[in-house]
């Protein structure tokens, strides 16, 4: 890091103590432990804003990761460095990867990383990428066909942002399309696209967390109302078949058609997908291993949800456990593919045992973020953050401009924290509360509870889209070989241009409750700013080259 990067780390760290230091020391001299007086207040949202903050600024995702960590341990602590220390470990870093969730995602990502590893030992990638540049003549072609197959791979978001950047790299790499961008299709697909769809992990957690009223059922009523996930998939199309590029992005792209895939000095991947090609290799060892992957997963979460005690498959769905389902069928998918290559004898038993350490290693970088982002998320919930967000809610329930409210709420929530599951397990609870409670709504229309509950999930989606310590966020700019801080800086304009039309949307929507309605509506919205945007920004300019690979 640069003596002026790391200056600025310290000055931000130094500020914090001087804002609270002496009053908490003032106020606590007995020494005797008490709980954090931050708790439940604004304050508590420290650590996440100096962690994302930080990470804009320097460029430099690692330190103000840690940086927001140590600061939310010192809150908690009330600036008792020792007890500090012990949270930060304990707490915190221990915290996080005691957790069974947080493991099985773990295992997964390491499982997944050795397959990818087989399949480009193996010849299988670079097959399939000789196959469909074949096919895929175009940038706008290799776009859409990323998008389609982020579409199709709908069952968990996880396992999209990893699956669709590996198969789709060597191809949009052809087509000079930008690693920025890759990553940012892969993250604007992967989570709205499970958001809307029935069978799927997403709407398991909704489903499980909604009281009083058939979860599953809300979940499907509330999917024409979820204008975030709708609207970023509406945009992918709009901006592909239209060519429109701005923001940080617009550079990345003219770069890309110039030959410079990465923009930046930052290439922490580079290197890493070129291996020397196994002759023996064919298309159908990638799409054999994939499709064994999707298979395999799909049957380890519908195994966790009581698939085999006589659930159906949609309570099987809903009642499934994503993380353990994950692991186990990315384990059971490692050993049949294992199987398959020394059967196909494309690989030897020693090659795909060294395909497992090379596979842990490709994925160090994304388990690093994780694990930071996963402890500086638990430590803030440890400060009340959780409080402080109700607390705002009750205070402005009862409004006909409670779906926007909600949607502001649960993209502020979900940026801060990084989880969108978190944010929607805490707020859906509350949001149904309101309708039942609440006087003002006690004649009220059932439709306005579902836009409501809507707007919570998109909201929950756009601030996770949004977050540099959102793991989804990690896994998609993990799954494209792109810098961590490249992505989220280059997709930021697109997911706040978003969200404001989805924010005008749900203030529509909560005079007039109706899909037919609003939906329309803000597709329109959303396309006309679009196109003054294009009329506004210079079309990418590139080289020769770049020239005939956008053809």
């Amino acid at each position: 890091m640069k003596p002026r990067k790391l200056l600025l780390l310290l000055l931000v760290l130094a500020a914090i103590l001087t804002v609270f230091a002496l009053p908490v020391f003032a106020e606590d001299a007995s020494g005797e432990e008490s709980q954090s007086f931050v708790y439940g207040t604004f304050w508590a949202l420290l650590p996440p804003i100096i962690a994302i903050v930080l990470a804009l600024i320097t460029k430099e995702v690692y330190s103000s990761l840690f940086i927001g960590i140590l600061s939310a341990a010192l809150l908690y602590a009330n600036f008792n460095p020792v007890n500090a220390f012990t949270v930060m470990l304990n707490d915190g870093f221990i915290a996080s990867l005691a957790d069974s969730w947080n493991v099985g995602i773990l295992i997964f990502l390491v499982v997944l990383g050795t397959i990818v590893c087989l399949m480009n030992q193996a010849g299988g990638s670079a097959a399939y990428g000789e196959w469909a540049s074949r096919r895929i003549k175009t940038r706008k072609g290799a776009i859409l066909s990323t998008f389609g197959l982020g579409v199709l791979i709908f069952v968990d978001d996880y396992f999209n942002c990893l699956t669709v950047g590996n198969v789709m790299r060597p191809i949009t790499d052809k087509h000079r399309i930008s690693r920025a961008k890759l990553a940012y299709l892969v993250d604007a697909t992967a989570a709205p696209i499970c958001m809307i769809a029935p069978i799927s992990s997403w709407a398991a957690a909704v489903t499980g967390v909604v009281e009083g009223y058939d979860g599953f059922e809300l979940f499907i009523r509330a999917i024409p109302y979820n204008l975030y996930s709708l609207l970023t998939l509406a945009m992918i199309l709009i901006i592909a078949f239209l060519g429109i590029e701005y923001g940080p992005m617009r550079k990345h792209e003219e770069n890309a058609l110039n030959g410079d895939l990465y923009t930046t000095p930052d290439r922490p991947f580079e290197g890493q997908e070129n291996q020397a090609r196994n002759t023996k290799g064919k298309v159908r060892d990638l799409v054999i291993p994939v499709i064994v992957l999707i298979v395999c997963c799909i049957l380890g979460m519908l195994y966790t949800g009581g698939i085999l005690e006589g659930e159906n498959i949609v309570n099987a769905f809903a009642n499934c456990d994503a993380s353990l389902g994950l692991s186990l069928g990315s384990v059971l998918a490692l050993i049949i593919i294992i199987i398959y290559f020394i059967g196909r004898k494309v690989l030897s038993f020693n090659e795909c045992m060294a395909c497992l350490p090379n596979g842990f290693k490709a994925m160090v970088p994304a388990i690093l973020i994780l694990t930071l982002a996963w402890t500086l998320s638990g430590l803030t919930k440890s400060l009340g953050s959780s409080e402080f967000v109700s607390g705002i809610f009750n205070e402005s329930a009862a409004t006909v401009f409670l779906p926007a409210i909600v949607f502001a709420i649960a993209v502020g929530m979900s940026f801060a924290t990084g989880t969108s599951w978190g944010t929607f397990g805490i707020l859906l609870p509350l949001v149904v509360d309101v309708f039942d409670k609440s006087a003002a709504f006690s004649g009220g229309t059932p439709e306005l509870l579902i836009v409501t509950i809507s707007a919570c999930l998109a909201g929950a989606v756009c601030g996770d889209h949004c977050s540099p310590i959102s793991d989804t966020t990690i896994m998609s700019s993990t799954g494209a070989m792109c810098s961590h801080i490249n992505h989220v800086s280059t997709q930021l304009p697109y997911a706040l241009t978003v969200a404001a039309v989805s924010f005008l949307g749900y203030i529509l929507a909560g005079f007039i409750p109706s899909a037919w309605v609003v939906l329309p509506i803000s597709l329109v919205v959303l396309f006309s700013v679009l196109m003054i945007i294009r009329a506004a920004v210079p079309s990418i300019k590139g080289g020769e080259a770049g020239k005939s690979a956008a053809r």
